[in-house]
Formats: structure tokens, C-alpha cells, sequence
């Protein structure tokens, strides 16, 4: 039997004050609900990422977090401070990163991390101190002067969390911030927030990549609003029934069209120039797979056996959602 999304949640935390304690946190832009009865519990040092579809709500709920936005009904708090009612007492422990570049483009490096220093409230010794900490960090003492126009994105990237981190924040809300960055700057920017988190930072981050969803302690898939389920990467991949194979084909949609609807395959989607197919247990195998292909007149190079990653459980909640079964 499969089991149901909302069956698994984040383990309780420790006694101490959570990080983020979020209970029944609504909005609603008009008649669209953008952020539904969400409960989230989040425990200091937890690098937290937060999945879902274009739309789903990832931003709004971290816009609510940051007291950028005033919920309709619900209350969070962050540290114990609610981001309703003591903005004030919140703001001064998180460092909101949204997905737009937000730095003054003509100002150079070393200039907008004083800039936003200054407006948090960082003393001038304390700011040229971590200026410089953080930009040796990053690997960037030496675009220090270069005007952050001109900087690569992955670069731009890392500047904007260098000035989310100038007043040293306990709580971190990054929303999407390696989108549209190469790999290489993706893989660094990941590395800084290992660093961060092996300081005993917290950190929320809204991500479209798998890959850097397997890198968080805990998960939550969210959809229209709501957050359908949540765990550790590992819990979450259990929610796949079944088995995933791959099946690799010179035609790799004309493949997919033959194995869609074969019984006992429960969902085929393609991944890249790969189809990806789950079979209930007891269901087709490898071999019934390549035989309906063949019947079909389909080529086929090899169908093999995979292991359940979060490409695949993500794909299938978002089939599926609470009607996994």
C-alpha cells in the first residue's frame, strides 16, 4: 500500500525555542489563495528546503516569514517573536535573500555590503570586518572594487547573500537563489551554506533543483498553497510506490507513449532524453517493459533499475499530490 503524503512530517525539535514555528499561516491576493493553513515547525541548525511548482506559493510563504507580508489568518514565529505583531524583534535575526538581484549596480562590491551594513544597523570597524571575512570566504577579495553590474551571475548571487550575512543573522530565507546560475557557481554557493550550517545557522530555501534538495537535513513539498508533505530527503523518497525504471531509447518519446499506459505502471514521465516509469509492486518488470516496447515496434538500448532520488519523488507528488495511492 502506498503510503499517504501527509503521513510523514519533521521530527519534533529539541525543547529549545524552534527556529520557525508557523501554525495555520494563510494569504490571499483577491480570490487566490496563495498561502493555505500552512503548519510548519522548523528546528535551530536545520537546513531546510522548500519544493514545489511554479506558483505553488514558495516565495509568498517566505515573504510571511521575512514579515515582508502580513498574513490574513495564522501567526508565525521566528525565534519566538511573532511576524505578525514584533516585526521589529524578528527582522534583526533573519537575512531575506528573494530571487530578484537586488544590489545598486553602480555601486562596486566592497560599497554595497557597507551600504547594507549601514542599513543594519553594523558598526563601521564591525562592517569592514566582515566585508572583508566574507568576500575572502566567497572568493571574491579580489572583485572588491569591480561594480556589481558587471559581475556573472553566480557572482552576483554571492554578493547579495554576502550582504544577507553582514549582520551575521541566525535565520537565513533564500528564495531560489541559484536559479538561472552554472553549475560550477551552484556548487560553490552550496558550500557556503554547508559552512553556514556547520555554524549552527538555520536556513529555509526554496530550490527547483533536486540535486541540492538531497543536500537539506529536511524537505517540504508545497502545492497551491499548502504544503503536502514534509520530512527528511530519505522519508520523502519513500512516498515512491513500487519500482523505477529507466528506459533508454534512440526515441525516447515514442517510448514513453508505449509504456504510459501499460497496466500496472503507475506514472512515466520523461527526465531529460530518459523516460522514467514507476511500476506497482508485483507489476511489470524490467523485462515486460522491453517485450510492450517491442511489441510496439519501439527501439530500445536498455531498461535498468533505479534508485529512488528526488527527481523521482518530486515528479510524483507533483502527479499525485494527497491522491497518492
Amino acid at each position: 500500500m502506498t503510503p499517504n503524503p501527509r503521513d510523514i512530517t519533521v521530527p519534533d525539535a529539541p525543547a529549545e525555542t524552534p527556529a520557525i514555528d508557523a501554525r495555520g499561516l494563510s494569504l490571499r491576493f483577491g480570490e487566490v489563495v496563495a498561502v493555505d493553513a500552512v503548519d510548519l515547525h522548523l528546528a535551530p541548525g536545520a537546513v531546510f528546503g522548500l519544493l514545489g511548482p511554479d506558483g505553488a506559493g514558495k516565495s509568498t510563504l517566505i515573504r510571511l516569514l521575512a514579515s515582508v507580508l502580513r498574513p490574513d489568518a495564522g501567526d508565525a514565529e521566528v525565534f519566538g517573536h511573532s511576524v505578525s505583531t514584533e516585526p521589529h524583534l524578528v527582522t534583526p535575526r533573519i537575512g531575506y535573500m528573494s530571487q530578484q538581484f537586488s544590489m545598486y549596480p553602480d555601486l562596486t562590491v566592497a560599497e554595497n555590503l557597507e551600504f547594507f551594513g549601514t542599513l543594519r544597523g553594523v558598526a563601521p570597524d564591525d562592517r569592514r570586518t566582515r566585508a572583508r571575512e566574507l568576500l575572502r570566504s566567497m572568493g571574491m577579495t579580489e572583485f572588491a572594487g569591480r561594480q556589481a553590474q558587471y559581475l556573472s551571475g553566480g557572482m552576483k548571487q554571492k554578493l547579495m547573500l554576502a550582504a544577507t550575512l553582514m549582520h551575521e543573522p541566525d535565520l537565513l530565507l533564500l528564495d531560489e537563489p541559484t536559479t538561472g546560475v552554472d553549475p560550477v557557481s551552484r556548487r560553490e554557493f552550496w558550500r557556503i551554506i554547508a559552512s553556514l550550517h556547520q555554524r549552527g545557522k538555520t536556513v529555509l530555501v526554496a530550490t527547483p533543483y533536486m540535486d541540492e534538495a538531497e543536500r537539506c537535513t529536511h524537505v517540504a513539498f508545497m502545492d497551491s498553497g499548502a504544503i503536502r508533505t514534509s520530512g527528511t530527503p530519505a522519508q520523502v523518497k519513500t512516498l515512491v510506490p513500487g519500482t523505477l525504471y529507466e528506459i533508454l531509447a534512440p526515441d525516447p518519446r515514442a517510448a514513453l507513449a508505449s509504456i504510459a499506459e501499460k497496466p500496472g505502471v503507475i506514472s512515466a514521465h520523461l527526465y531529460g532524453e530518459v523516460v522514467r516509469a514507476i511500476a506497482e509492486t508485483g507489476g511489470p518488470n524490467a523485462a515486460d517493459l522491453e517485450a510492450t516496447l517491442a511489441q510496439a515496434g519501439v527501439a530500445v538500448d536498455r531498461v535498468r533499475e533505479a534508485r529512488v532520488d528526488m527527481e523521482a519523488a518530486f515528479a510524483y507528488l507533483a502527479e499525485f499530490g494527497d491522491g497518492a495511492s
